[in-house]
């Protein structure tokens, strides 16, 4: 119904309510413009709309919301919600937990670590890869999911675009545009070196990282105890970029 511009359809659908939330908005056609219909007709109404892909719901959402809207990066638990609930030495019994399988909610709804790892498994291989190929961008879906392998193996290094486009055979362009679109989906973000010259630390190489480490060691298919592995500091790294980038956001 929501991909209807029947103003009395649309009234029907939310009448009685104060919010309405959409989930995956980006997957029905018109989604901006019938928002807009129920923004501008329907008074006191508050639209919560999300999806997982950034990129997606700018271009159905935004074109036809221009001056309604707010827009908001929802980041998985942060350190600091979890320090509202456990004592510190709870929380330094968690540590590990949360570098072997990451801070998506979901994940703490699961009792044994098996389950756990099911279900990152689960996330990457059916809906992370379903992003990615919904994406009509991708010419050689294969190659974007060696690029991402790779990237999960380096983090906390600088990425030279030039040499991932030779491991991969691909060209430096389409490294480039296939990274802009892991971070348009939510999986990574970069991170540039630090100069006091900004225009040095404009073109300085960039470091890669994720969003959840639970997601970088689904990819490499690695869960076991981070006091043991050999990454256990470029995780210590990304955790604790992560974690200040959702401080930042709070």
């Amino acid at each position: 119904m929501l991909s209807s511009q029947d103003l009395n359809q649309l009234q029907r659908l939310v009448s009685g309510y104060n919010f309405v939330f959409i989930d995956e908005a980006q997957k029905i056609t018109n989604v901006g413009l019938n928002l807009k219909i129920i923004h501008d007709n329907i008074p006191d109404i508050k639209i919560i709309a999300t999806g997982s892909s950034s990129f997606e719901l700018a271009n159905r959402v935004s074109e036809s919301l221009t001056g309604r809207t707010w827009t908001y990066t929802l980041y998985p638990i942060s350190l600091v919600e979890w320090k509202e609930l456990l004592n510190p030495f709870e929380m330094d019994q968690k540590i590990p937990e949360f570098l072997s399988f990451g801070m998506y909610p979901e994940i703490f709804s699961y009792k044994n670590d098996l389950d756990k790892m099911d279900y990152l498994k689960e996330l990457v291989n059916s809906f992370l890869y379903r992003d990615l190929l919904e994406l009509n961008q991708l010419k050689n879906s294969s190659k974007i999911f060696d690029l991402l392998k790779l990237l999960a193996f380096q983090i906390g290094s600088t990425v030279s675009y030039s040499e991932l486009g030779k491991q991969l055979g691909l060209s430096t362009d389409t490294v480039i545009s296939y990274i802009d679109l892991l971070e348009k989906v939510f999986v990574i973000f970069r991170l540039p070196g630090f100069s006091r010259n900004l225009r040095k630390e404009v073109t300085r190489n960039k470091k890669v990282f994720f969003y959840d480490i639970g997601v970088r060691n689904a990819i490499i298919e690695n869960f076991s105890n981070p006091e043991s592995r050999p990454d256990i500091g470029a995780l210590w790294e990304n955790f604790i970029i992560v974690e200040r980038l959702k401080r930042n956001a709070s």
